[in-house]
């Protein structure tokens, strides 16, 4: 597989409650080549409290997982486009579900994009690793606050 090497570290948040699917992001991103500070939280609490933490970075953009436990990921992307110091971020859904509801309630919430991920693990680790590569040469992310 062709690396794409990132010069410049994406800062990545990583919402989700599946610890096997962190580490496979993780790992699908280092062998990838792409270069990110990936921060975790575990929880829709969790990613706001760090979002709203004026000593955390700021991330690039934000993966974020549907169902998880306390705040699920649409609530989460409501609060985040609500803020007018994070809407600017953008939030790709990343989650199993493909409920018609789902992809069209992460829509109109604004969410960047919706990416189902693969239930193989193949194909899991393929498709972070092509979501990767499309954030480094296709898609170009807002500048960071200073």
């Amino acid at each position: 597989m062709t690396q794409t090497h990132s010069p410049i570290p994406i800062h990545l948040l990583l919402v989700e409650d599946s610890e096997a699917d962190i580490i496979l992001t993780q790992e699908a991103f280092q062998e990838a080549g792409i270069h990110t500070h990936l921060h975790v939280a575990r929880d829709g609490v969790e990613a706001l409290e760090f979002l709203r933490d004026p000593a955390r970075p700021r991330p690039d953009v934000i993966l974020l997982d549907i169902n998880m436990p306390r705040m699920n990921g649409l609530e989460v992307l409501r609060e985040i486009k609500q803020d007018p110091q994070l809407m600017t971020i953008p939030v790709i859904m990343l989650t199993t579900s493909r409920a018609e509801e789902d992809v069209l309630q992460s829509y109109q919430a604004y969410a960047a994009s919706y990416v189902v991920k693969p239930v193989e693990f193949g194909k899991f680790y393929d498709a972070i690793q092509a979501l990767g590569r499309y954030m480094l040469t296709i898609v170009r992310l807002p500048p960071r606050a200073g």
